[in-house]
């Protein structure tokens, strides 16, 4: 009887080593625990591994061999070359996206940071000018990026200058505040439109631009004529500019740095609308720029313009050209550097008559 069931047992070994799905599982082992010979080469021995597989298996059905030999053909395909596939994947070298068409690579760097629209029809109208401005600072040569929220460490990594035009942009969460004082600090540029300056901390903002006011206090006119006097001819971002009125909103109450305190380019009379009240009458400066250099740090400059609530004003000619010389003078770039601009020829040449 144990003669018998050890035969029996001896039997079922044979014939399930025979059969075709120990053939798998023995193939998939090995592809699983390949290992290299010392003259380098995995399938060399992987493919010997196999044929001395089919001989201990011995013969059977010619359609199940078939069948499994081509599985682990493809298990062992896959277990040689996925960790290529996987390694030519990792050193791959980034490959640099082309330039946009008319770029100047060696521009100034800028960031437009923007905010959702707010207030009536045709005013802060803040992602419009993400829009228009980002077209009309690249045609005047620089590189331009930007958005809808503040920049960030990343963002501000290789900027010159930041234009700010988005409503009670001084309401800075910690990370936003430690990025924006890291960027200052190296001698990074502001640029503060309209009421970007207005925030919960005024005394503080006005160390960033040199003049800030208090979120929830009446301290604008609402939209009135404000009359500009040009209070500085000589500097240079005023070329041009003379004494005029636009339909727009001015601030008065304002909270001002201290040593140093800021350079007034321009002043206007605050009208009498109901809003300005007692303040009817004064001489607050609107325009101006403000040096200074954060402890440990480097100069830093800003300029500030705080008209804006009409967004048609963007488009006076005489404010775009002091624009755009603020914003390359808050760069430490020539203060030229963006009117003057003239693309080059264009490396992407159109036929005569082709649509553009």
């Amino acid at each position: 009887m144990i003669r018998v069931e050890a035969d029996t047992a001896t039997r079922s070994r044979a014939a399930k080593a025979r059969s075709p799905v120990h053939f798998r599982d023995q193939a998939i082992l090995l592809c699983r625990s390949r290992r290299k010979l010392e003259n380098g080469s995995v399938i060399s021995e992987t493919v010997w591994n196999l044929r001395s597989v089919h001989r201990q298996c011995g013969r059977f059905d010619g359609l199940a061999h078939r069948i499994y030999t081509v599985h682990a053909l493809i298990l062992f395909a896959a277990a040689v070359l996925a960790p290529s596939a996987v390694a030519g994947t990792i050193s791959s070298p980034q490959v640099q996206a082309p330039r946009p068409w008319h770029q100047n690579a060696n521009g100034m760097h800028i960031y437009v940071w923007a905010g959702l629209k707010s207030h009536l029809p045709g005013q802060h109208d803040y992602p419009q000018f993400l829009a228009d401005w980002s077209k009309i600072l690249t045609e005047h040569g620089a590189v331009v990026d930007g958005a809808l929220h503040a920049p960030s460490v990343r963002d501000l990594e290789h900027t010159d200058v930041v234009i700010i035009y988005k409503g009670d942009a001084a309401y800075l969460s910690d990370e936003e505040k430690s990025a924006l004082e890291e960027y200052v600090k190296r001698g990074g540029g502001l640029v503060s439109l309209h009421d970007s300056l207005c925030g919960p901390d005024p005394a503080y903002f006005a160390t960033l631009v040199g003049g800030a006011k208090k979120h929830g206090e009446v301290n604008y006119t609402l939209g009135a004529p404000i009359p500009y006097t040009v209070a500085d001819h000589s500097d240079p971002i005023m070329k041009g500019m003379s004494d005029f009125t636009i339909f727009d909103e001015a601030f008065y109450n304002m909270t001002w740095a201290q040593k140093p305190g800021v350079h007034v380019l321009a002043t206007a009379v605050i009208p009498g609308t109901p809003s300005a009240g007692a303040h009817k009458g004064e001489v607050v400066p609107q325009i101006w720029t403000y040096e200074h250099t954060q402890p440990g740090g480097k100069p830093a400059r800003a300029f500030v313009w705080m008209q804006g609530h009409e967004y048609a004003n963007f488009s006076n000619y005489q404010i775009e050209q002091m624009l755009l010389r603020g914003i390359a003078w808050a760069a430490h770039k020539p203060v030229d550097m963006l009117v003057d601009y003239v693309e080059p020829p264009s490396e992407h040449p159109q036929a005569a008559g082709a649509p553009r």
